[in-house]
């Protein structure tokens, strides 16, 4: 299928002066390479960049901010889904601590829960659901 990140132009890489010169790091703030991360990828998009505040990704999302959290959001999803992995992880991969040879478990641990995304589209396909950014191969 088609690779969506293939086509986001990326801002030429410059090297600084000075290193010692360059700003602390600002996890999810701005930085000199992407200093409008967020308008860049709504334009490219074909959406209104200026439409973008420092806190909200789009000043008109509040519908659609009020759906997706209608039961409820975690500030801290990152830190509980790598926790619930590592149990997951640990949980399946009960024999994983035995090892004759270095092997990676990550994709027989995560085998059932993993999309074949022909059979995932063709599944949608037979029910009428339009799968328009999917090639009809």
């Amino acid at each position: 299928g088609p690779e969506e990140f293939a086509i986001s132009p990326n801002l030429e890489l410059e090297m600084p002066q000075d290193l010692a010169s360059l700003p602390t790091p600002t996890p999810g703030g701005n930085n000199l390479t992407d200093p409008n991360p967020k308008g860049d990828a709504i334009a490219l998009l074909g959406g209104d960049p200026n439409r973008v505040t420092a806190s909200r990704s789009g000043t008109s999302d509040g519908a659609l901010w009020t759906y997706a959290t209608r039961f409820g959001f975690d500030p801290n999803i990152r830190e509980t889904v790598s926790e619930e992995d590592r149990r997951f992880r640990l949980v399946q991969g009960r024999f994983s601590q035995i090892k004759l040879f270095r092997v990676d478990r990550y994709n027989q641990i995560y085998r059932r829960q993993t999309l074949d995304a022909k059979k995932e589209v063709q599944r949608w396909r037979e029910r009428g659901v339009s799968t328009p950014s999917m090639p009809a191969n």
